[in-house]
């Protein structure tokens, strides 16, 4: 590790900033990012940044925009420091489910907010499992998409399943559950749905064998529920024997937590890409995987300049 790489947080995801910041064996920077009496965020910078390469480590996670804003001001004051290198490491990258128009006279929100990390003086991206892998061509810098599958194949082995089925509860999922059952070496099931409109989901068809098998749904986030809880159900009903979830991203709003109680998943395995709140950290059906090894020999790497790829051969 060379003596110029500093880290600094931002307020979304400190227990993660924190863990990233011990697997690297460095102190996190000293940064004030606090509020006006009017809601206007302030940023102070409490350290020397002059030449150093600066990662900066904020999930864009609720509340969404104050995430944002506040990551943007926390850049510029880093630029305006003299900071040699600034790469924004956003586990959780907000609106990326707005990557194309889907009506007519609609915004592309995600290529907006790409526009705005640039514009801040952001010299590189490091995320996880973007919504949708394009989005890495909406920015003229480096943008380094990492998989959270290294993470969560860990954790799907400590259940010990026999004969297990990775299921991807919508058609756009196939090639994520088919990576991991590659790996686990377990059969592949997809469930077929129709979306009638946003956030609401049906159920149609189960495309592959479930009885009397072990189910693990695989997404890369979880909002409502909806899509998981519904396939959870259709899995059930069509003789599964137990239905696991796995997620890189627990978004987990609105009703969220009373659809993932009232159903049959037996656990519902997330990382920390966004912490969790509320009901979530007393919910004995979630399992916590971190993330903090994965992005930590990301940013390790990059200070090496070695591969990224390399990572998930």
């Amino acid at each position: 590790m060379t003596k110029s790489i500093s880290l600094f947080s931002g307020n979304a995801n400190p227990a993660l900033s924190a863990a990233i910041a011990e697997n690297l064996g460095v102190a996190l920077g000293r940064l004030k990012a606090g509020r006006f009496s009017d809601g206007e965020i302030a940023v102070e910078i409490g350290e020397n940044v002059r030449g150093a390469d600066v990662y900066l480590l904020q999930s864009t996670c609720a509340p969404v925009n104050d995430s944002i804003m506040e990551m943007l001001i926390m850049a510029d004051a880093l630029r305006r420091s003299s900071a040699e290198s600034i790469t924004a490491v956003i586990p959780y990258f907000g609106y990326a489910r707005q990557d194309r128009k889907v009506a007519g006279r609609t915004p592309i929100s995600a290529k907006l907010v790409a526009d705005l990390i640039t514009t801040a003086g952001i010299d590189r991206v490091l995320t996880v499992d973007l919504h949708a892998g394009q989005i890495q061509g909406f920015f003229n810098i480096p943008v380094d998409n990492l998989f959270a599958m290294p993470v969560l194949l860990e954790e799907i082995r400590k259940l010990g399943l026999s004969e297990p089925v990775m299921v991807s509860p919508d058609a756009g999922g196939v090639e994520r559950a088919r990576a991991y059952a590659k790996r686990l070496n377990a059969s592949l099931a997809i469930i077929d749905k129709r979306r009638e409109r946003a956030n609401v989901s049906e159920v149609m068809n189960i495309i592959g064998d479930v009885r009397d098998r072990d189910c693990v749904l695989l997404d890369d986030m979880i909002d409502t529920a909806g899509t998981l809880t519904n396939a959870a159900r259709a899995l059930a009903d069509a003789g599964a024997r137990r239905v696991y979830a796995a997620a890189t991203h627990p978004v987990l709003s609105g009703p969220a937590m009373a659809r993932i109680a009232d159903s049959p998943l037996v656990e519902v395995i997330v990382t920390d890409s966004i912490p969790l709140r509320g009901e979530a950290l007393t919910n004995p059906k979630f399992r916590v995987a971190s993330l903090a090894a994965l992005l930590g020999e990301a940013i390790r790497r990059i200070d090496h300049s070695d591969s990224i790829s390399s990572l998930f051969v």
